[in-house]
């Protein structure tokens, strides 16, 4: 297994989109997808120490955290990355998309480049995700991407893990 933090921080580079990493200058656009510790940011300070706790984590290898842009114009439009479990050969893969720019496939491309680095690259034996039962969106992107519902949890949500091609 390869995890982080890379001497480099890893780009990951398709067609249309590429999983890179998020500056400063990238925050203003992203504060209402900001996240930490399911608290969504407010103002642009809040996203700046989000975005540090964050990089923190990256830095002490526990996740990897990468803004969506668009290669067309270097845009940010949704985050994707790896949140929980790479000490354990797992990945908790977590998603979020700018409104604006969703149904255009964006998410479904990030995502496949995000399990494609995790599988390939770190070395993951278990890719998962966690949804509410209500986000219909979510729950047809996972099973798109080859996810299965493995589990009810707490709070009406539900776990969905990659299934392996044997």
């Amino acid at each position: 297994m390869k995890l982080p933090p890379y001497n480099s921080f890893p780009n990951v580079i398709g067609d249309k989109i590429s999983l890179r990493q998020i500056l400063p200058s990238d925050l203003n656009d992203i504060i209402e997808i900001s996240y930490y510790d399911a608290v969504q940011a407010k103002t642009l300070e809040q996203a700046a120490e989000m975005q540090a706790k964050i990089d923190k984590d990256y830095t002490d290898g526990n996740s990897i955290h990468w803004g969506i842009a668009d290669n067309t114009t270097n845009k940010i439009v949704g985050t994707c990355g790896y949140y929980r479990g790479l000490d354990i050969g797992a990945g908790e893969l977590g998603c979020v998309l700018l409104p604006q720019y969703r149904g255009q496939g964006f998410m479904t491309l990030a995502m496949t480049l995000a399990i494609e680095f995790g599988s390939n690259h770190i070395g993951l034996n278990r890719i998962w995700a966690e949804t509410s039962q209500e986000n219909q969106n979510a729950i047809k992107l996972l099973e798109r991407l080859n996810f299965i519902k493995i589990g009810d949890l707490e709070d009406n949500h539900i776990e969905y893990e990659l299934k392996q091609n044997a």
